[in-house]
């Protein structure tokens, strides 16, 4: 049976249902999150929390894969290929953030 759990990420509360035996996942998996956004607004690259919130979910998908490729001894391309995409993405976030200026 699902509860309500409490989390705050990056400054905000959200309530998520959430069955008992995962709510120490999902608490540590919020923390990441917010952790991650924090480390990001920090550099100031980034503006606007939609944009933060992409980049973290990046970064925390690229460092999954690399746990899985070191795992499954798998090639290097698939993390190439992320790099690639998040420099992309980076590149386009810096285009929009001037074109808010």
């Amino acid at each position: 049976m699902s509860t309500p759990v409490s989390v705050s990420i990056s400054g905000k509360d959200y309530q998520i249902a959430c069955p008992e035996d995962e709510k120490p996942a999902l608490i540590a998996s919020a923390k990441m999150l917010s952790d991650n956004m924090e480390d990001i607004r920090a550099t100031g690259k980034v503006v606007g929390l939609d944009r933060i919130a992409v980049m973290a979910a990046l970064n925390i998908a690229n460092d999954l894969i690399k746990l899985q490729n070191k795992q499954n001894d798998g090639s290097d391309d698939l993390d190439n290929k992320i790099m690639q995409m998040k420099n992309k993405v980076n590149a386009f976030l810096d285009e929009v953030s001037q074109l808010d200026l």
